[in-house]
């Protein structure tokens, strides 16, 4: 089944030592992109949660956030005291020197650069790696579930576009081969009328030369052939699995490859426009394709 590349997923679990909450978002790029965030403490799961999402994940630009909170009394940071103090006893003095009431509340100073220090303890260690892990496929279990509903969505609308293309193949097919029986007959028509009052005779043999040269000219049967085949593939790729989106992107370039030919050697307005409106619906695929999986 056909995936976007576009998802979101969020999650969160605790137990009587973490409490652990992740957010997975992804958008569309031409490969993987992985970026994982999570707190200093904890950077040693960076490289499992990046594992874990290639596991789920073939191609875009994933971002995960990862926030984890310590419950129990052991707590992860510590005040710098020396640090606060030099604060207190600076603040104090600017007070005192612009004849300003003294600071009473310590508050304000926690939030100052080096006050509070993160031990050197890691969040996430080898018994609560479990937790995390759990939360991970959590988000990617939502992330896997609307990543569907969107490919679904995509499906349906390039079966839709697919059809109408179909339906424009159909007009050239049917028209190109009406065009030469159509030129032949003008041809005719023309030569009759010019030469009429001459004695000049142009005979069956030449104008079935003439005809045959434009014919070679104008014959897109084999652009036809590799249209429909095209068409086919794609409509067997939008049903298969894994999702496909790199060869749905080539086989998009190869149908207008195949609407251009045939365009500029058909000489023939209905299939002008057959070929105008089929190219219409292969961009408008293209434009989806671009965040299909």
């Amino acid at each position: 089944m056909l995936l976007s590349m576009t998802g979101f997923g969020d999650a969160r679990r605790q137990d009587d030592r973490l409490q652990v909450s992740a957010e997975i978002r992804s958008v569309n790029n031409r490969h993987l992109k992985i970026t994982v965030r999570c707190p200093e403490a904890a950077l040693g799961v960076e490289n499992e949660v990046e594992r874990l999402v290639r596991q789920s994940v073939g191609r875009g630009t994933v971002n995960v956030n990862l926030r984890i909170v310590r419950l129990d009394s052991g707590g992860t940071s510590r005040i710098n005291r020396d640090r606060l103090i030099g604060y207190w006893n600076e603040f104090n003095q600017v007070a005192r020197d612009l004849h300003l009431p003294a600071p009473t509340d310590m508050g304000a100073f926690l939030e100052l650069p080096g006050v509070i220090s993160e031990s050197n303890e890691p969040l996430v260690d080898s018994e609560h790696w479990p937790l995390v892990e759990a939360v991970v496929r959590d988000c990617l279990s939502q992330l896997g579930s609307f990543r569907q509903r969107e490919g679904r969505a995509m499906r349906d609308e390039m079966a839709g576009l697919l059809a109408a293309l179909q339906a424009r193949t159909a007009v050239v097919s049917e028209r190109a081969s009406q065009v030469v029986v159509e030129y032949r007959d003008k041809l005719k028509q023309r030569v009759t009328e010019l030469l009429r009052e001459s004695e000049v005779i142009v005979g069956d043999a030449d104008l079935i030369r003439e005809v045959s040269l434009f014919a070679d000219r104008c014959d897109v049967t084999e652009e036809l052939a590799r249209l429909r085949s095209h068409i086919e593939q794609f409509q067997r790729l939008l049903d298969a699995t894994p999702s496909s989106g790199r060869q749905l992107e080539f086989l998009c370039q190869e149908l207008v490859r195949e609407l251009n030919t045939i365009g500029s050697k058909a000489n023939d307005i209905a299939i002008a426009h057959a070929v105008v409106e089929g190219k219409a619906a292969v961009e408008k695929i293209r434009e989806i394709v671009q965040n299909v999986e």
